[in-house]
Parts: C-alpha cells; sequence; structure tokens
C-alpha cells in the first residue's frame, strides 16, 4: 500500500498485477476503505491480465481525514480524486468497477469523462431515487430508524455495528468471520473511526440527478445486482441495464447489497474480464 497525493488529499492506493494490462479501477462504497473489496478478488482479476487498483476514498482508511461531521470537500471531489489517481498512476483510460456510492461515481464519471473511462461495471447501484424505481425494504426502514450510533471510541463495540449494518444489508447468512475480519482491518486503518464511518453522509451533492443521460452513455456496460438487495431492490439494477445502450445485467440470487461475494466470484470475475477483454 502507498499513499498518492492529490488534489488537497493523500489516498491510499494499492495495485495488483502488471500496470502494463489494462487497468480495473475499484470504487467502493461510501464510508468504505479499499478493504470492501478483497484481496483474493483482486488477485483473481489480476489473474486474467489486468492491472487492478483499489483505494481508500478520501475520509476512510489511510487516506486524510476530516473532522467528524465536518467534511471539507463537495462530493464532487470523490470523482475528480478518481481521475486524479488515474493521472498518478499514469492511467490513460480505465474500467471502473464501481458498488453502491462507487457505482454512482463510475456512472459519473462516464458522463463527465468518457475519455477516460473504458467500461462500467456498476454493482448494487441506482441512478435513483425515483418514483419508478421501488423503495427500500420495509426490514430495513425499520432498522435505520432503530439503529443508535455506538461508542466511536470502542473497537469491539463499533465492529459489532458493522455487523449488524452488514446483516441488515445482506439478508440471510453470511460468512461472519470473514465480515468481522473484513471490518477489524477497516478500523484498525482509519485514523478516526467516527469521521470514517459518517463523514460521506454529510457531502453536499451539489447537483441534479443524472438517470436522464443514461441514454447517452457509449461505453460497454455490466450491471451486476443482488436479488436480494434491500437497499436497492433488483429493479434498480434492471433499469440501469435497460436505460444504458448496449448493458448486459446479471442477478445474483444470493448477494444482497454488497461487493460480490466470494460465491459468486466463478460467474463475476470471468463476466468482468470478458467486459474488459472488449469481447
Amino acid at each position: 500500500m502507498e499513499l498518492v497525493h492529490v488534489h488537497g488529499a493523500d489516498l491510499g492506493v494499492e495495485t495488483f498485477g502488471d500496470p502494463g494490462q489494462p487497468a480495473l479501477l475499484l470504487i467502493a462504497g461510501a464510508n468504505s476503505s479499499m478493504d470492501g473489496w478483497d484481496p483474493a478478488f483482486c488477485a483473481a482479476l489480476a489473474a486474467g491480465r489486468r492491472f487492478v487498483i483499489r483505494y481508500d476514498h478520501r475520509d476512510t482508511g489511510a487516506s486524510t481525514t476530516w473532522p467528524a461531521g465536518k467534511p471539507g470537500y463537495p462530493a464532487q471531489a470523490l470523482q475528480d480524486d478518481a481521475i486524479a489517481l488515474l493521472d498518478a498512476l499514469g492511467v490513460g483510460q480505465a474500467h471502473l468497477v464501481g458498488v453502491s456510492m462507487g457505482g454512482a461515481i463510475a456512472q459519473l464519471l462516464a458522463l463527465d469523462r468518457s475519455d477516460r473511462v473504458a467500461s462500467l461495471t456498476l454493482v448494487a447501484t441506482t441512478s435513483g431515487p425515483a418514483e419508478d424505481l421501488p423503495p427500500m425494504a420495509d426490514e430495513l426502514r425499520v432498522y435505520f430508524g432503530d439503529i443508535t450510533p455506538p461508542d466511536w471510541s470502542d473497537r469491539t463495540a463499533v465492529i459489532e455495528h458493522l455487523m449488524g449494518f452488514q446483516h441488515a444489508l445482506v439478508p440471510g447468512p453470511i460468512d461472519e468471520p470473514a465480515a468481522r475480519a473484513m471490518f477489524a482491518r477497516m478500523v484498525d486503518r482509519g485514523s478516526d473511526t467516527e469521521a470514517n464511518l459518517n463523514n460521506h453522509n454529510h457531502l453536499d451533492q451539489g447537483r441534479e440527478g443524472w438517470r436522464s443521460r443514461l441514454g447517452s452513455l457509449r461505453v460497454p456496460t455490466l450491471v451486476i445486482h443482488g436479488e436480494r438487495d434491500p437497499l436497492f431492490p433488483p429493479g434498480h439494477g434492471q433499469a440501469l441495464a435497460r436505460e444504458i445502450p448496449g448493458a448486459t445485467k446479471l442477478i445474483l440470487p444470493d448477494m444482497g447489497h454488497e461487493a460480490p461475494p466470494p460465491a459468486t466470484w466463478d460467474v463475476v470475475v470471468p463476466a468482468i474480464l470478458q467486459l474488459t477483454s472488449g469481447g
């Protein structure tokens, strides 16, 4: 892992594979560090002759952190960071793989900086909300209404809080030891747990929606969505696949609102490699 200086921040970055191969930039969700991308998943993609890049958003992991509740930048900075990171690594054009908020960032980059985007893989994400798209599941709405913040200075309490959040976003069984280990890494690598897990929620979005622009996209696109996603039910992924010209969709029955879990990699990894090979 190294630190790369971009505009106004240092970003933690880790790469896998040969820099001479096509670049895949993995963009994590809100309040998530690079730890949301399993290193074994990154290695599997790199084994397919890809240069895989995962990184910490600002306010997560090893990257620059602002005071809790007071991020000193607009949401646009998260898009600008991705381009600045590619510049710093000498990557002219990258295949973008984004999950949740990372998928929204990827869509906006393809719309606003199409010269830098070779393809889109959109995971558990949306262009919504909108009246014709399904709302979040009732159970998740109740969870959000009842949740109370932990003592952010208590590592064990924070990890338990994150485990509860994971169970809410992924209905059904999860790999408890793997999830707990991931959250432990996320907490231990950050410099301010409260800021790392909340500051993206305070961002000034500062722009209108982009759904009406999806029809102008001209990049190969793969939409990956979990059938059990309670935050963005499958209708969100189906709408993306329908409204982005030429997009294909992969609806996975045992996936919730998450990056593709290991049980799906035998399908997901070949699908991403095929998309990013131009085939």
